[in-house]
């Protein structure tokens, strides 16, 4: 029996500064910022009184690499990327000032400000330091929008985060990414081969030119019909753009279960594969002791 459900937005976010962080700002976060930007225009517009409140956060600086695929130019080489589109943001902006910070999240980070993390990183690290710091926050449940891609194909997922602090868990809260596939915050699965590109033409052997882009659109319309119409019947979308083909990923009840999914009102803390794999062995090893 199918059990499709809609999710529906808190509606405390459509009366107050909607508060999101970017993790990362480079293929899909450089572009995804200018949907930010779009996106807190329409809203205000729109009637909301205070709309998107952002806050970029990454490590790296511009390289030439980065000009032509990325949301950069050759002016901006040798800065640090968050600092770039920040600064640019906030020229086309006229009602507020969002804000940069040329650092790297870790797990120990407590991610209490936000209600929104949309997370543009290629790492399993990342992913992993996002998701335990939403677990980490004393309180609540916060959404994390998830962008991924590889050469020619990517992901847009967003769920929820519930608080580590919490016994409980909503039974339509929304599974994150790491829930869908668990192998996506294992460090240890990561590929090896992270060589940063020293040119356009090389960077365009391992990412298609238009991948970044594409997801960030699907990421933003997501955004933009949770905030406006207050619901979702889909979560997300699975993009390939060499066979020209999009599946979304219904908030459907018989998906969910097909991952594995439980909801039954207990939080579950999500192990990377690595991780249970190592404790089983060492449970194993202690019975047959």
């Amino acid at each position: 029996m199918n059990q499709e459900t809609i999710h529906l937005l808190d509606g405390k976010l459509m009366t107050r500064a909607i508060q999101v962080l970017l993790v990362g700002a480079g293929g899909t976060g450089s572009r995804m910022l200018e949907k930010l930007v779009a996106l807190h225009r329409a809203l205000r517009a729109k009637g909301h009184p205070f709309g998107l409140q952002v806050l970029v956060i990454d490590p790296d600086t511009v390289s030439p690499a980065n000009i032509g695929r990325q949301a950069f130019y050759p002016g901006d080489c040798g800065s640090f990327k968050c600092d770039v589109l920040v600064n640019r943001a906030n020229m086309a902006l006229e009602d507020v000032q969002w804000d940069s910070e040329p650092a790297k999240l870790d797990t120990r980070s407590a991610l209490d400000k936000f209600d929104l993390v949309i997370g543009a990183v290629d790492n399993r690290a990342a992913r992993l330091a996002i998701l335990r710091g939403l677990e980490n926050t004393v309180s609540g449940t916060r959404y994390w929008l998830d962008t991924g891609n590889r050469e020619s194909d990517g992901q847009v997922v967003i769920g929820q985060v519930t608080s580590r602090k919490r016994a409980t868990d909503d039974l339509n809260r929304l599974p994150h990414i790491a829930e869908f596939y668990p192998e996506l915050i294992d460090p240890s699965a990561e590929d090896k081969d992270n060589t940063p590109s020293c040119s356009l033409a090389e960077a365009l052997e391992k990412q298609s030119l238009f991948i970044n882009t594409t997801v960030s659109d699907f990421a933003a319309n997501l955004l933009w019909m949770l905030f406006t119409e207050g619901r979702l019947d889909t979560q997300g979308a699975f993009i390939n753009l060499k066979r020209m083909m999009v599946t979304p990923l219904r908030v459907d009840r018989d998906v969910w279960a097909r991952f594995d999914i439980v909801r039954d009102g207990k939080r579950h803390k999500v192990v990377r594969p690595s991780l249970k794999a190592k404790r089983l062995k060492k449970q194993e090893a202690a019975e047959a002791a």
